[in-house]
C-alpha cells in the first residue's frame, strides 16, 4: 500500500522549486546546479589578475577582451541562436563584473558573439601583485604621501614659521 505520510510529494516539489528558483548562480567553483553550458565565472585577485579574451576561431579576430578588476568576478552566460547575425554570431553573450564573492544577480549586457564552435575563451593571468584601487573616501594613512606639507616631502619646503600652526594627524 503506497505511503500517505505528507513529505513523500513536498519533499520532491520543494527540491523541484529550489532548482529552478536559482538558475542566476554565479561562482568561481560553478554554479549550484553545475551544468555543461551553464554560467562560468572568473575570479580576479590581487596575487591571480586575470583577462579574459573570446576569439573567434574562423578569422582570429578577438570578439570579446577584458581585464577583470581586482576584487571582481566576471560572470559569462552564453544562448545558442540568439545572437543578431545567423551566420557570423548566432550566439549571445551576456556577461556582469560583479564584486568578488557575489553569487546571484542578473547578467546586463549583451554581446553577439560565433557559435560554441567557432569560438575560444582564453583566460590569462596579468603579472601579479596587483591591487584593488582604494576607496576614494577614506581616512589617509600616516605614512602615505596625500595631503603632507611640503617640508615633508623627499624634494622639501620650507618649515613653518609657528608650529603650533600645523594642524597634525592626531589633532
Amino acid at each position: 500500500m503506497p505511503s500517505k505520510h505528507p513529505l513523500t510529494f513536498a519533499l520532491p516539489v520543494a527540491v523541484a522549486l529550489v532548482t529552478l528558483a536559482t538558475p542566476a548562480c554565479h561562482r568561481p567553483q560553478g554554479a549550484l546546479m553545475a551544468r555543461t553550458g551553464s554560467s562560468q565565472t572568473y575570479a580576479s585577485y590581487e596575487t591571480l589578475p586575470k583577462t579574459v579574451k573570446i576569439t573567434d576561431l574562423r578569422n582570429g579576430e578577438v570578439v570579446f577582451a577584458m581585464d577583470i578588476p581586482v576584487g571582481k568576478q566576471l560572470s559569462l552566460d552564453f544562448l545558442d541562436g540568439e545572437g543578431a547575425d545567423p551566420v557570423y554570431a548566432p550566439d549571445l553573450m551576456r556577461y556582469q563584473v560583479f564584486d568578488y564573492g557575489t553569487t546571484t544577480g542578473k547578467l546586463r549586457s549583451m554581446l553577439s558573439v560565433p557559435a560554441a564552435s567557432s569560438r575560444r575563451i582564453e583566460v590569462t593571468i596579468r603579472p601579479a601583485p596587483e591591487y584593488a584601487a582604494a576607496a576614494s573616501d577614506r581616512v589617509l594613512r600616516t605614512d602615505e604621501t596625500g595631503n603632507r606639507p611640503d617640508w615633508w616631502t623627499a624634494e622639501g619646503g620650507e618649515l613653518p614659521d609657528d608650529p603650533k600652526g600645523v594642524k597634525n594627524y592626531d589633532d
